[in-house]
């Protein structure tokens, strides 16, 4: 059985309010599952709900088989680790690491052997023990934040956008030690992020959110390389995917002066949403058989690459034309002039126009 387990979980505030609708998933141990999506998803709610710091409407929650659902926050041996950290300021870091296993009545003795354990491998020196969190810096204090958690030992670790309050260069930093930190953990992890960076690199699968819905739970590759519909595929990805609606021609789908084949198995409809993504259209070589012209109207330098936005030539006028977006690399300049691109066809992406779900496979 699934160390955490979510059954038909459901959070409702009022008629209109459904921040969770029945979310039903596993966790195993040693799995590394990341809620994504934007604001106002329910991954925030999903995990108070997991830490028992909300009431579920209806549904429920195992942890080691045990039905946990109306137990208090304090019995459900889970440690949280929040955004804003929630460190004691007129404690020392010491003292914030034990706290919650003074609580327990752990022995004196098994408490500084925990503290002492996990402060060596956040790298929190001896200097640091004795100082308070207004003396820290803030990758720091997100370490003691960590450690606390690690002390406690728990069934179920919970993260909720430990990294937000970061500057970029130290987020970066802090996301690798993270994921190092819990690659040698077995307890399942629930971390809650609208950085799809974090997700991607941190995670073993990823649940992404919307309105309340999981719209897709798999491994980070698949929601890339799979994404399940047009709102996945648009949210996984940077720079995001190109979507455009289509019409269709017979076997074939209609791009400016351009016929792309439809994948076989897909009934021909009148239109369909073609997904492909920036890195996936480049600039095409004489002997392409598939080609889409373009006129470049806008260079973004990304250091490695270049960002060319482009106007598809017989879409329409500047105003209306198709736009793509290309990645291609910087060691070439471009202005505005026309191109020709192409692309693979098993690189792109089909999607229904009215239900946005993935056509084909």
């Amino acid at each position: 059985m699934a160390k955490l387990k979510l059954e038909n979980l459901n959070k409702t505030y009022n008629r209109t309010t459904i921040p969770v609708k029945d979310i039903s998933l596993n966790v195993e141990d040693g799995e590394f599952l990341t809620l994504l999506g934007p604001s106002g998803c329910g991954k925030s709610t999903t995990l108070r709900l997991i830490a028992g710091l909300e009431e579920p409407t209806h549904g429920s929650i195992f942890i080691g088989g045990k039905d946990v659902t109306a137990l208090k926050p304090g019995d459900r041996n889970i440690s949280m680790v929040f955004q804003s950290y929630a460190l004691y300021p007129h404690m020392t870091v010491y003292e914030n690491m034990a706290s919650a296993l003074r609580l327990r009545k752990v022995s004196s003795e098994e408490i500084q052997r925990r503290v002492s354990e996990a402060s060596r491998f956040l790298d929190l020196k001896q200097d640091l023990m004795n100082r308070k969190p207004g003396q820290l810096s803030g990758g720091q204090r997100q370490r003691v934040a960590l450690g606390r958690a690690l002390v406690r030992q728990p069934d179920v670790f919970l993260l909720d956008e430990p990294l937000s309050n970061l500057d970029a260069l130290l987020r970066e930093r802090v996301r690798a030690e993270i994921k190092q930190l819990f690659e040698q953990q077995q307890a399942p992890v629930v971390y809650v992020t609208h950085d799809q960076v974090e997700a991607m690199t941190l995670s073993t699968k990823v649940a992404v959110l919307y309105e309340g819905d999981v719209q897709q739970l798999d491994p980070p590759d698949r929601l890339y390389f799979r994404p399940a519909n047009q709102f996945v595929a648009g949210f996984v990805g940077s720079p995001q995917m190109n979507l455009i609606t289509l019409s269709c021609q017979g076997k074939a789908a209609v791009l400016g002066n351009t016929k792309i084949p439809l994948p076989s198995g897909i009934e021909t409809p009148r239109h369909v949403v073609l997904g492909v993504r920036p890195e996936d259209l480049r600039l095409a070589a004489p002997e392409d058989d598939l080609k889409v012209s373009a006129r470049v109207f806008l260079v973004e330098n990304l250091g490695m690459q270049n960002l060319l936005s482009v106007r598809v030539a017989g879409t329409g006028d500047d105003e209306n034309a198709i736009v793509l977006r290309s990645l291609l690399p910087a060691d070439c300049k471009w202005d505005s002039e026309d191109l020709d691109f192409t692309f693979s066809l098993e690189s792109l992406h089909w999607f229904d126009i009215e239900s946005g779900d993935r056509l084909g496979d």
